[in-house]
């Protein structure tokens, strides 16, 4: 009798570390929340780009853009970057994205005459949900300022990708490209600076490379990525 007892509790036991695991297993193949921006604006460099943002802070980022005024990208061959954001712009976009609804709807202003600044859409896409809106102008104010928000991380992956290219082929050019980084960093117009905090390193340790250029790098290193 004791022992078809102790035989019970072992196996409830079991059943109970069992669905312990199923649950933490299916927990972990749940894809994070993701938000996610499109635009498509021919003519402008980059003309397309890609990035989504996960709640758990991965991001990622395609383009067709530039390397330099006479070398482009092949656009067969798109430049793909995995980076990380920081936890108050992941929740920042998670929170705008939730202000806008989830993007469940026209979002668009419909205003005639209207300048084109590209088709954009907004995608949001959950274990529950899976939504988007494509938009070129729109006036509600999340949409407004998530629409800001991913223009200024593309504009800083930009920067490192064409920093990249040039400290490997065209070192002369550095200065010129990191006077503008910084003239927008100055103007708040970019965001996720630490995002190329690689790519900057490189270039301040890079001995060839003018003091005066690398003395800008450094500048805009954030100062927790110095010396990594």
């Amino acid at each position: 009798m004791f022992s078809t007892i102790r035989f019970l509790a072992h196996r409830r036991h079991a059943l109970w570390l069992l669905s312990l695991f199923l649950v933490s297993t299916a927990r972990a193949q749940t894809p994070a929340p993701t938000v996610t921006f499109t635009l498509d604006f021919p003519g402008s460099a980059p003309s397309h780009y890609v990035m989504s943002i996960s709640s758990d802070g991965h991001a990622s980022y395609v383009s067709d853009g530039k390397l330099s005024s006479s070398v482009e990208f092949d656009s067969s061959d798109p430049w793909k970057l995995e980076f990380t954001v920081s936890p108050s712009t992941s929740a920042r976009v998670f929170d705008l994205s939730k202000r806008a609804h989830y993007f469940d709807g026209d979002i668009d202003s419909r205003k005639k005459n209207l300048a084109s600044t590209g088709v954009k859409t907004l995608a949001y896409k959950d274990q529950d949900k899976n939504t988007q809106a494509t938009y070129n102008y729109s006036t509600a104010t999340p949409v407004q300022e998530l629409t800001a928000l991913f223009q200024s991380i593309s504009a800083t992956l930009e920067f490192g990708h064409r920093l990249e290219y040039y400290l490997h082929y065209q070192k002369l050019a550095l200065d010129d490209e990191l006077k503008r980084m910084e003239d927008m960093s100055n103007k708040h117009e970019l965001a996720e600076i630490p995002a190329v905090a690689p790519i900057l390193q490189k270039i301040v340790d890079d001995a060839a490379v003018m003091k005066v250029t690398r003395a800008r790098a450094q500048r805009l290193l954030p100062a927790d990525s110095a010396g990594k």
